[in-house]
């Protein structure tokens, strides 16, 4: 039934939802299931457990602010990979 309403989704260019799935980060992130949950599992992307089943879910800034780092990281290596080449 389609009443107008626009529901957000990570994969398109509207808003993304507050929480997502891991199978929504993997999609986000290009990388498997298994992959996103080892993630979470070991801390260096943040996420809560909601219901009753303990499913994980990821705030999307915790995403951005796990892709800034990666970014920051990867300037790090960039970096000191040019200072020991000079």
């Amino acid at each position: 039934m389609d009443n107008g309403t626009t529901y957000a989704q990570p994969w398109h260019n509207w808003t993304m939802p507050r929480f997502l799935t891991l199978a929504d980060v993997a999609e986000q992130l290009q990388i498997n299931a298994p992959a996103a949950y080892a993630l979470v599992r070991s801390g260096e992307l943040k996420a809560i457990q909601v219901g009753g089943r303990g499913q994980w879910r990821v705030e999307e800034k915790m995403l951005e602010q796990y892709i800034e780092e990666r970014y920051a990281e990867a300037s790090r290596m960039i970096q000191e990979a040019k200072s020991k080449s000079v």
